[in-house]
């Protein structure tokens, strides 16, 4: 099967970037999200990843504004993704928003559809009990940025089918992507272990053992990692964080998954990283 035509439902930082890679691999994007406002950043953003693209990825296409938007569609108009061959979802890490919209998306598109749930820590399986397909819902979670990361972790539900994954191989294949398959818990393996990283990072800043940028030079300069945690939790939003600690420690009732109290403080205070222009670090270009 070769996809022509993907939706993507949130375009937020993660949405944003499934899009850019999508178009830069010559797939035509349907993205939506509830708000004009919403829209226009998204748009800048694109059109930014794909100015830098070919500077930050050997083979990335140079397109110009023009071409690029010649192969998104923004809308505000959830039925505009009836028409895709397949709908990954985006939106923020919050039961009460996720159940509805599946249940929506089920009604618009057709059967033969498989849904995405790029999902930071919600069970697949929950989602798909959502929908009258499960065996076509699987989890995909993305990294960012979407398009520099060659691989994806790709969440079994116990419903989902092999159909399902092989139409994953092959989106994926066309991205150029990898797909590393794991099972179906609260956090999967990417998340269950780095939002403990990220936890436990602002605990130690709390109790003033050490500064944001030493914690994350250590793990950068004695562990290799690329970015400290305190930098991924900027970069993915602390709101984001806090809403997936709190989805961990209601599935496993483990202290260990407890948010740091200095996370909400921060949320509260409208600190919520990259996005938001302030974080464990200043972002003026926000």
């Amino acid at each position: 099967m070769t996809f022509t035509t993907v939706g993507v439902v949130g375009v937020g930082n993660i949405g944003c970037g499934v899009v850019v890679d999508l178009l830069l691999h010559g797939i035509h994007a349907v993205g939506v999200d509830v708000s004009a406002a919403e829209l226009d950043r998204a748009r800048r953003e694109l059109l930014k990843a794909v100015r830098f693209a070919p500077l930050l990825q050997k083979g990335a296409p140079r397109l110009t504004p023009e071409q690029a938007m010649a192969r998104v569609t923004l809308t505000t108009d959830l039925e505009a993704v009836a028409g895709c061959q397949f709908i990954v979802e985006n939106i923020p890490e919050d039961w009460s928003l996720k159940e509805p919209l599946y249940h929506r998306l089920d009604e618009i598109a057709p059967a033969g559809v498989y849904f995405g749930a790029n999902t930071s820590c919600i069970p697949i399986g929950r989602i798909a009990a959502a929908t009258h397909r499960p065996d076509r819902v699987v989890g995909m979670h993305f990294m960012n940025p979407v398009y520099l990361k060659p691989t994806v972790e790709v969440i079994r539900g116990a419903a989902t089918s092999e159909a399902t994954l092989v139409a994953v191989q092959e989106l994926f294949g066309q991205l150029k992507k990898q797909a590393i398959v794991v099972g179906d818990k609260p956090g999967f393996v990417s998340n269950r272990i780095s939002h403990l990283f990220m936890n436990e990072a602002a605990s130690v800043l709390e109790d003033g053992l050490a500064t944001a940028a030493q914690i994350d030079a250590i793990f950068k300069q004695c562990f290799g990692h690329k970015m400290g945690p305190l930098e991924t939790a900027d970069l993915i939003g602390l709101d984001t964080v806090v809403r997936s600690l709190d989805v961990l420690y209601d599935a496993f009732q483990d202290p260990k998954f407890r948010c740091c109290p200095l996370l909400r403080q921060m949320v509260a205070e409208g600190k919520c990283g990259v996005k938001s222009g302030r974080g464990f670090y200043h972002y003026p270009c926000a």
